[in-house]
């Protein structure tokens, strides 16, 4: 088809103001003027003619170069092929239309030949959607991804174009994030104050009710509690990001994905501390927990299980405090998987939430399938539970609900996990013990086990860890009983003649001689304490564990 490049200037005429066109004296310079492009393109269904028109290019090498490139695309479908033909010219028409630069000849080379379209600007937003109907898997995680897509994708970069998403739209996100927790916070302490200062005014005299009656109206026009963007968050709003546009240049439809190139803060896990008594009384003064995990001591279990060992769910309680399973196993565990006269468990189902609905699937991991062995105290508990289970089916009779739980509601339908999580902390406020997460009786399942000299594979097997690494940086630390006596038991093991802790009252005493200082030594141990001061009677492997845990960020689907 016909195509050609020519120069042409923007003067007039003096006289009459008409544009003197190629009569202009001086396109006789080179550098006056612009150079211009035309090509023909093929006529449309009704025979009326197209063409690519464009000026304004400096020299005559730029328009001849885009001249080329034009020709190179009508040449990219076959001449018997009239629909790609017709793509061909759509594309070109919208180029030039919207004044855009000829696109790359291989790109749509590309593109034409998987089939795909060449004239549509798909934006982030509409293939974040085509991405989540298509994704299989889990539903708790394609539930997570859609939280991801929905509060935070969509709405800050859903407009961009698809292919020309860059690392900087992503960097600016992450930044508009981190400034938008600044005003959660700042939003967040108004409304603490707000309230604390309600609770200071009395209720009694009229121009008290009538202050707080302005006060709570201040109040409702404030914003509502909101939670921080964290880290870890951060984290999977660009995993979800990283997993969509990875689908999206698997179909061809960008080659880069600026995800996997976004630098972010790194994700902590919070460190998990043991109640001891100077943190509860830190805790009762100021009412500040000293991290998001903490652990029970095995005194504060044993007096919660204590007050709980009336409730219809304290076999739940039991059995999670001290055989670590997950709230969603516990709540999910089966009569047929359950074996008390060989005192075992099979962890083969798990009952997870998704928004508020709740669905059976299996464990998490492949580990999370397993075969757990039950000490006597936690059968005769569960054969207590079976006993009167099996009253409640005779007294509800035909408003029975036979779902085979071990752990039911009152007339035998499933447990909701979020309820258990709400009752347990009910339990824990009734007697005043610093406060846990449900799955923190994990957490301090783990360290009983650790405890008692458990190593960690036999940990990681009880717990349905995948890699004995999670179990040892996350779930395994010492408590301070533990932690005393091997600090007592290492310092046995260095041999001195002296004990500098009364090196002020021996300063004026006769010294003593090698000889006598071994043999009071020797009268001083206990009986059946060895060399080693005791520490052989602690597991070697558990003893050097990590003395700090970490938990994930969602209680039901924690590690």
């Amino acid at each position: 088809m016909k195509g050609s490049t020519y120069r042409r200037c923007y003067c007039r005429d003096a006289d009459t103001g008409k544009p003197l066109g190629k009569s202009c004296p001086k396109l006789t310079t080179r550098k006056h003027g612009t150079y211009s492009i035309r090509q023909e393109l093929p006529q449309r269904a009704d025979g009326t003619r197209r063409a690519f028109n464009r000026a304004g290019y400096t020299t005559l090498k730029e328009a001849q170069t885009d001249l080329d490139r034009i020709r190179a695309l009508l040449g990219v479908p076959d001449a018997d092929d009239p629909d790609g033909i017709e793509q061909i010219t759509d594309l070109l028409e919208q180029v030039a239309d919207e004044k855009a630069p000829v696109p790359d000849v291989d790109e749509v080379r590309r593109r034409f030949r998987s089939g795909q379209d060449l004239t549509g600007r798909l934006t982030v937003g509409e293939w974040l959607e085509t991405w989540l109907k298509g994704k299989k898997g889990r539903q708790s995680a394609i539930s997570r991804d859609e939280r991801s897509i929905r509060v935070h994708l969509a709405p800050r970069i859903g407009h961009l174009r698809l292919d020309r998403l860059r690392v900087v739209h992503l960097s600016e996100m992450f930044e508009a994030i981190a400034d938008a927790n600044v005003e959660i916070a700042e939003s967040n302490t108004a409304r603490r104050r707000a309230i604390n200062d309600l609770a200071m005014v009395p209720w009694k005299g009229f121009e008290n009710r009538t202050r707080r009656k302005e006060m709570k109206a201040a109040i409702e026009q404030m914003q509502p509690f909101r939670y921080n963007v964290g880290p870890s968050t951060c984290q999977r709003i660009r995993s979800t990001l990283r997993a969509a546009l990875n689908s999206a240049i698997a179909q061809q439809l960008i080659t880069f994905n600026p995800a996997a190139h976004v630098e972010l803060t790194a994700g902590k896990r919070p460190k998990a501390q043991v109640w001891t008594d100077e943190r509860i009384a830190h805790w009762e003064r100021t009412g500040e927990k000293p991290s998001a995990v903490m652990v029970w001591t095995p005194r504060q279990t044993g007096a919660f299980l204590d007050h709980a060992a009336g409730d219809r769910l304290y076999g739940l309680f039991h059995l999670i405090a001290f055989r670590g399973l997950r709230r969603g196993e516990a709540c999910g565990q089966l009569w047929t998987d359950t074996n008390l006269e060989a005192s075992r468990i099979t962890v083969a189902k798990q009952l997870v939430v998704d928004g508020w609905e709740v669905y059976e699937d299996d464990p998490k991991t492949d580990a999370g399938a397993r075969t757990i062995a039950l000490d006597s105290e936690t059968v005769a508990v569960l054969e207590r539970h079976r006993s009167q289970q099996d009253k409640d089916r005779e007294e509800w009779g035909d408003g029975w609900v036979e779902t085979g739980r071990v752990f039911t509601c009152e007339n035998g339908a499933w447990l909701h996990p979020a309820k258990v999580t709400r009752h347990f902390n009910e339990l824990r406020e009734e007697i005043g013990l610093p406060p846990i997460r449900l799955h923190d009786l994990r957490h301090g399942a783990a360290t009983l086990a650790h405890a008692a000299g458990a190593d960690l594979k036999d940990i990681q097997e009880m717990l349905g860890h995948s890699s004995i690494t999670i179990t040892a940086d996350t779930y395994t630390s010492l408590l301070p009983e533990t932690d005393l006596a091997i600090a007592e038991a290492a310092a046995r093991l260095v041999p001195r003649t002296r004990n500098v802790t009364r090196a002020d009252k021996a300063a004026d005493a006769e010294p003593i001689s090698s000889d006598d200082a071994d043999r009071s030594r020797e009268a001083s141990m206990p009986d059946r304490a060895d060399l080693l001061g005791g520490i052989s009677e602690i597991s070697a492997p558990s003893a050097h564990a990590p003395l700090t845990q970490t938990a994930p960020d969602d209680e039901s689907e924690a590690a």
